[in-house]
């Protein structure tokens, strides 16, 4: 199919600020900069350290989908506007004609917000230890725990070509886990790699488990998706800053003052280190405009185009890790392994053809128990995050009435990267 500019542009937004989101939460674990003053004796040192608070990080990622608001209040004013043009001089049907609207502040989405806390939080910890292109790559394993979740408590059906990519994608998780922890005990920090890695495939595992709370809760409720980003940003910056922060900062660890988070350190460091600050604010910015970009690809073309586009991020982010550390700094970035990177490149494969299996992007007509189903639900996974999008694969002959249903705007709900 042709595509028109402003869907390409859509997709090079959504392609851009995805990969943004990803490096630029791996470059603030890269940084070194002086941090909360520390009192040793008669002085105060503040010895420059690297930038290790992956629950302050959750919180950024809130900030940054709590920005959705300002679109979602955007989308209802334009609504508004629009059905005032339509009744134009008729006030009478306007109350006939007005659909109702749910509130903004929806108590029910603070549960789903607790599991994005939680994944998003393991899935910072677990980037500490590895490289960004593993990480990206390992979250791909979302399939697996959405597929199966999705057979045990939404009693969906999965055909022979979603069990064919789970287990695709499951070899190509194993390579691309053997080739990280092959590198790393080469600089003796293999323990900490298989740490990631499990910290990585346990965060999928809640975000898989957010996609059917939200489907179970949310999806029969008519919420708008920038609605539900959005206030899941605001209730995670609400628990984090009341709770979540202030208990890692009383927590005994290995942090600044004893601590097992220090969040001041994070604030002190930033402010020290302008490249921390502009990280930090591509983070931030690159969750908002990814959650848009997300949902107009959705609307504008499918989500199968999404996936392909999360697919190319993935490889986008290698390959822009790998200039980074060759070209430019090599403090950023992360080089190619010539002993194993080859075996992460095979991972990297299977991962695709796993994912296009699972989406059903791949027909094997051949074999009879990998053809495609005429009228079967696809689940449609983003591997950023969290919401799963459902499309039909039969009567695709749909009229504008039905596109203009709230249930055709729930069933795209969305991706909180971080």
């Amino acid at each position: 199919m042709a595509f028109t500019c402003f869907q390409v542009l859509l997709m090079v937004g959504m392609l851009v600020t995805g990969s943004i989101n990803t490096l630029s939460k791996k470059a603030q674990n890269d940084c070194i900069a002086s941090g909360y003053p520390v009192k040793s004796g008669n002085k105060t040192t503040s010895d420059p350290h690297q930038f290790n608070h992956p629950w302050f990080q959750t919180l950024i990622m809130f900030i940054g989908e709590t920005v959705c608001l300002f679109g979602f209040c955007a989308v209802r004013r334009r609504e508004r506007l629009a059905l005032q043009e339509k009744v134009g001089d008729k006030p009478e049907e306007s109350s006939s004609e007005t659909p109702k609207q749910a509130r903004i502040f929806q108590p029910l989405i603070i549960i789903p917000t607790i599991c994005d806390l939680i994944g998003t939080s393991l899935a910072g910890i677990g980037l500490v230890y590895i490289d960004a292109s593993v990480w990206q790559m390992l979250r791909g394993s979302i399939i697996i725990f959405a597929g199966i979740l999705s057979k045990i408590f939404l009693k969906r059906k999965l055909c022979g070509l979603h069990w064919t990519g789970m287990i695709v994608t499951m070899v190509g998780l194993v390579l691309v886990g053997c080739s990280s922890v092959f590198k790393s005990e080469h600089n003796s920090s293999g323990s900490h790699t298989l740490i990631g890695i499990i910290l990585i495939l346990s965060s999928q595992l809640v975000s898989a488990s957010q996609m059917v709370i939200e489907e179970l809760f949310l999806k029969k409720r008519n919420f708008h998706p920038l609605h539900v980003v959005g206030m899941e940003g605001s209730y995670g910056v609400f628990l984090m800053v009341v709770a979540v922060l202030p208990a890692m900062y009383f927590i005994p660890g290995s942090d600044v003052n004893n601590s097992y988070e220090n969040s001041l350190d994070a604030l002190y460091q930033i402010g020290n280190s302008p490249r921390l600050l502009a990280f930090s604010l591509l983070y931030l910015l690159s969750i908002a405009f990814y959650n848009y970009f997300g949902l107009a690809v959705t609307r504008s073309l499918t989500a199968v185009h999404r996936t392909l586009i999360d697919a190319c991020r993935t490889i986008l982010v290698w390959i822009v890790d790998l200039i980074i550390y060759y070209s430019f700094d090599k403090d950023f970035g992360e080089p190619f392994d010539n002993s194993y990177g080859l075996l992460q490149v095979d991972g990297f494969l299977f991962l695709l053809i796993g994912t296009s299996l699972y989406n059903q992007l791949i027909h094997v007509e051949c074999i009879p128990c990998l053809r495609k189903e005429p009228q079967e639900m696809k689940t449609i996974v983003n591997p950023r995050g969290h919401q799963n999008i459902q499309d039909s694969d039969g009567d695709e002959q749909s009229s504008e009435e039905d596109e203009a249903q709230p249930s055709e705007r729930t069933r795209l709900l969305k991706d909180r990267d971080g």
